[in-house]
């Protein structure tokens, strides 16, 4: 059967939704660190939650109280490890470079991957992710990059590993947006006790900043969470995982753009290395999925994690 001009323009669609939403959380990572002057991280980082937590259970109005035990456990597990995530991952920004950090946190994702595959072929991609670490944690130790910022956002990545698979539990579980829009609710009290105190301190001595807060938060969680639902109901879930890889160019480009920074030609090797690795994983699972294809675009975006 022929296919009609608008079915041919829903997969470039779908790309362009996907490089939109990788923009949007780039851009507003940038915006956040350009106002750690005004805002510390931990502040940032619980402003953020809490935005975009009241922003998701508006819209979601999830109901725990018809929840399993089950699920609320899974659910309470899914924030803490977001909250946990979201504080690692801005207090790196304060001390390494944007994409450099994203380089790192892509880590986590790609482990979960390699975790689960079985397939020779990976082990290349192993050698190009450990390749592109190694290369980063070398600057760390010889003082190019601040070690403990490396550090932190390894840790993130671990927690992105985490959250990925809690995500697809609670997605199981729970339909839509309730579980993400939960756990958002349950990550903003764990960024808490770290956070409020320099959030309203911030705000106090200048409430101007609450603005571009309040814009990381829309950027970087519920604007970045409906393009892609949008894209992945354009595009396979394949296609969407091999144009993830692109979230280092992406942060290299708004880091260069707003934050004045440059990459060194190691950082820019790191960076090409653990891409290539990301975007190697998704193209050998595809290709392993070959005997039970599935050709159209999935019909269940909640089950897959958000850009965090």
């Amino acid at each position: 059967m022929r296919r009609t001009p608008l079915a041919w323009l829903a997969p470039l669609a779908g790309v362009l939704l996907v490089l939109a939403s990788i923009s949007s959380v780039q851009l507003g990572a940038a915006i956040g660190k350009t106002i750690f002057d005004e805002i510390p991280p931990l502040g940032l980082t619980f402003v953020r939650l809490t935005i975009a937590a009241a922003i998701l259970l508006a819209i979601a109005r999830p109901s725990p109280r018809g929840w399993s035990r089950s699920t609320l456990l899974h659910v309470l597990a899914f924030g803490a490890v977001l909250g946990a995530m979201n504080l690692l991952y801005y207090s790196s920004l304060e001390r390494i470079p944007l994409s450099v950090a994203v380089t790192l946190e892509l880590i986590g994702p790609l482990t979960v991957a390699l975790i689960h595959s079985r397939r020779l072929l990976d082990f290349t991609w192993v050698v190009c992710a450990a390749g592109g670490i190694a290369i980063i944690m070398a600057q760390g130790i010889q003082g190019d990059l601040d070690i403990l910022g490396c550090a932190l956002a390894l840790a993130a990545g671990a927690c992105w590993g985490a959250y990925i698979l809690l995500s697809q539990r609670v997605g199981e579980r729970v339909p839509g947006l309730g579980g993400l829009a939960a756990a958002m609710l349950v990550g903003a009290l764990v960024a808490l006790p770290f956070g409020a105190l320099p959030a309203l301190q911030a705000i106090g001595a200048t409430p101007a900043v609450l603005g571009p807060a309040a814009l990381v938060a829309l950027l970087s969680s519920v604007l970045a969470y409906g393009l892609e639902m949008l894209a992945l109901r354009r595009i396979t879930a394949h296609a969407f995982g091999i144009l993830m890889a692109l979230e280092p160019a992406a942060a290299a480009l708004f880091g260069f753009a707003l934050l004045a920074e440059a990459l060194s030609l190691l950082d820019a090797l790191a960076i090409v290395l653990v891409a290539t690795a990301s975007a190697g994983v998704a193209v050998t699972a595809t290709r392993a999925r070959r005997r039970t294809p599935t050709t159209a675009p999935t019909e269940l975006p909640e089950t897959l994690p958000p850009i965090p």
